[in-house]
């Protein structure tokens, strides 16, 4: 796997030679003071350019910067919207395992746009054609305070939607069940642990991704009952993991409103529980 400096020499290099790019600057994890550096994080490069459609007629491009293995091109998606006048992504897997997310925008639309990302750092500008910018920080990911209504809207679409947990599982839906947990209820929770991550840093620290930070701020215990939510497609398993990622839920949102003298929904939660208890009962 080509190094960090082999990519930069090499994005610099491409920079340079080629008049209709303008400048280069960078977004994402590798501008990021906060995140350990790695062999495996993205380039997501941003070019400069005097206009995009000789860069999108000519795939070839690509090819300047290693042999690619495969690739996704966003805004040929039919499913989405693209500006492709104004701004167009390539993101390639090279085969040596580097991966660039590449995009091309107009002078324009970078002027437009580039102060709406705190991670960012302008690499090249040939001729200062891009504003002074702020040093790079992940300031705009940081978990963010809830108001009242936002923290009673959690808790009411967790323990709503656990009813359609109960539901499943007494139905043996475990595909169902999965989805409803996985991309339905857990994100409440998780929702909820960057509150208390929030809280533990003043809500000036990011989580990442999918939380994916989230360990670096919570007690051993919490974090390891966290991940026992996550269960198998098998029905008894994931009875015990729901239980678990109620009582979770239910130690943290308490802890939550405590410190943000909020509301919290006592009867809402007790009902709730009732509900899948009952149900469990039915079915065991």
């Amino acid at each position: 796997m080509r190094n960090s400096t082999e990519i930069y020499s090499l994005l610099e290099k491409i920079t340079w030679q080629d008049n209709r790019i303008l400048a280069l600057y960078m977004n994402g994890s590798r501008v990021n003071p906060n995140v350990m550096q790695d062999d495996f994080q993205d380039y997501d490069v941003v070019f400069v350019v005097t206009e995009t459609f000789s860069f999108i007629n000519d795939k070839q491009w690509i090819n300047n910067f290693g042999n690619p293995l495969y690739f996704q091109l966003p805004d040929e998606n039919p499913n989405f919207p693209n500006d492709k006048e104004n701004f167009y992504g390539y993101l390639v897997q090279f085969d040596d395992g580097v991966r660039l997310d590449i995009h091309i925008e107009t002078l324009q639309h970078a002027l437009e746009n580039i102060k709406k990302d705190s991670l960012c750092k302008i690499l090249i500008d040939k001729n200062n054609y891009l504003p002074a910018i702020p040093e790079s920080s992940d300031n705009d990911y940081w978990v963010k305070k809830p108001t009242q209504e936002q923290f009673l809207a959690c808790c009411n679409e967790f323990w709503w939607c656990t009813n359609n947990l109960a539901k499943g599982l007494a139905r043996k839906e475990i595909l169902y069940v999965q989805d409803m947990a996985n991309f339905v209820v857990r994100k409440e929770l998780e929702k909820m642990l960057s509150w208390k991550v929030g809280i533990k840093t003043d809500f000036k620290v990011s989580v990442g991704k999918s939380a994916k930070y989230i360990s670096k701020y919570l007690e051993s215990d919490i974090y390891e009952n966290y991940l026992k939510t996550f269960f198998t497609c098998d029905i008894e398993a994931a009875w015990k993991s729901i239980f678990l990622m109620c009582d979770l839920f239910e130690k943290i949102s308490v802890e939550v409103s405590s410190f943000l003298q909020y509301k919290y929904n006592k009867t809402e939660c007790k009902n709730a529980k009732n509900y899948l208890e009952k149900i469990f009962a039915l079915e065991n």
